[in-house]
């Protein structure tokens, strides 16, 4: 099972030595997220400064761009890192996409479907020169000159996965992407009986290499101020969620849907701090995974082995590297002993 760290950092000047180190604490990848920083140029930095961890988007947020420039950008990160990026690709919600990025917003799962198409259509075009004729419904590539081409790559593609939460886009997924990226806002009751069987409807879902990776919201630290900080920004990162209401099927899953409206209200009044109140311990615990970094590593195996086939640290904060090395090292060790147990008696 592999296991992948995040890159956060407070700018790019840090990202050498952040990449360099989680390579060397055998993480097995390294990814960015769309937030305050764009997701792509870390990744090329992390690319010259490292050699074997795969470098992952999760996510980069495709309704905010076109097939043509993220192509472009994934081609650029595959050739830099040898072979090692995976491109992770988002639809964000109506308002980000509109008021934010202002770009047209309709039919986010088939727009996804196609944008991979899109993207497909592309690569094949710079690497066995097919013409470039792609005629979609939301999407149309049909000019490509020898100017315009990049050379041929000397390994494959970079992968494509989906993000989703609800049974559009998961199917989505499944269809169309080479694997899928498990929101944080999820739990491990409702990856098993509502992403994994809409995974499974698509054609390249059920592929033996079609991977599902879940990034898992962790709140740790070496001494208890830490951790205390730690839970305060992961509270209000599942308040964040919640107040969206496209994030309402985890919440009515596990009977917590009434809350949602109410995220939701404080959400357009600008009132964090009682949307971070609503996060109560019950909520933080079924979305999240708290304690020292031994108690996150332990419980993190317990929630994903023979669930999912990666697993990434997810933190709406910057911690000390060692943190994730601790982390990783249980995890690992659990990991083997659940592996190693039966089915019948774990």
């Amino acid at each position: 099972m592999k296991v992948d760290a995040p890159l956060v950092v407070a700018n790019l000047h840090e990202v050498p030595a952040v990449a360099t180190q989680v390579e060397a604490d055998a993480f097995d990848g390294l990814y960015t997220f769309e937030g305050p920083h764009d997701p792509f140029l870390a990744l090329l930095l992390a690319a010259e400064h490292t050699s074997r961890v795969e470098l992952m988007t999760a996510v980069a947020i495709a309704l905010a761009r076109n097939p043509m420039t993220v192509a472009q950008l994934a081609w650029d990160l595959n050739t830099a890192s040898a072979g090692r990026a995976i491109i992770g690709l988002g639809s964000q919600i109506r308002p980000h996409i509109e008021r934010r990025f202002s770009m047209p917003w309709s039919n986010p799962a088939a727009r996804m479907r196609e944008f991979v198409g899109a993207m497909r259509a592309i690569f094949e075009c710079w690497d066995h020169g097919t013409p470039l004729r792609f005629d979609g419904e939301y999407y149309r590539h049909t000019l490509m000159t020898p100017f315009f081409t990049p050379e041929p790559q000397p390994c494959e593609p970079p992968r494509i996965f989906l993000a989703g939460v609800g049974p559009a886009l998961t199917r989505a997924a499944g269809d169309a992407a080479d694997g899928f990226f498990a929101h944080p806002f999820s739990t491990p009751d409702y990856l098993r009986s509502r992403t994994l069987p809409a995974l499974a409807e698509g054609e390249r879902g059920t592929r033996s290499d079609f991977e599902i990776a879940w990034p898992v919201m962790i709140a740790t630290g070496n001494t208890d101020a830490e951790r205390e900080a730690a839970e305060f920004a992961t509270r209000g990162q599942i308040a964040f969620y919640a107040s969206t209401p496209a994030y309402r099927p985890v919440l009515a899953h596990h009977d917590r849907g009434e809350l949602q409206p109410e995220f939701n209200r404080l959400s357009k009044l600008g009132d964090w701090e009682p949307m971070i109140a609503l996060v109560d311990d019950e909520l933080l615990d079924l979305i999240a995974v708290r304690g020292t970094p031994q108690e996150c590593g332990t419980e993190l195996a317990r929630r994903t082995v023979g669930l999912v086939d990666r697993v990434a640290i997810n933190a709406p904060y910057v911690a000390a590297p060692s943190v994730w090395t601790d982390v990783l090292k249980e995890f690992r060790r659990r990991a083997e002993d659940i592996e190693a147990t039966p089915l019948g008696d774990r």
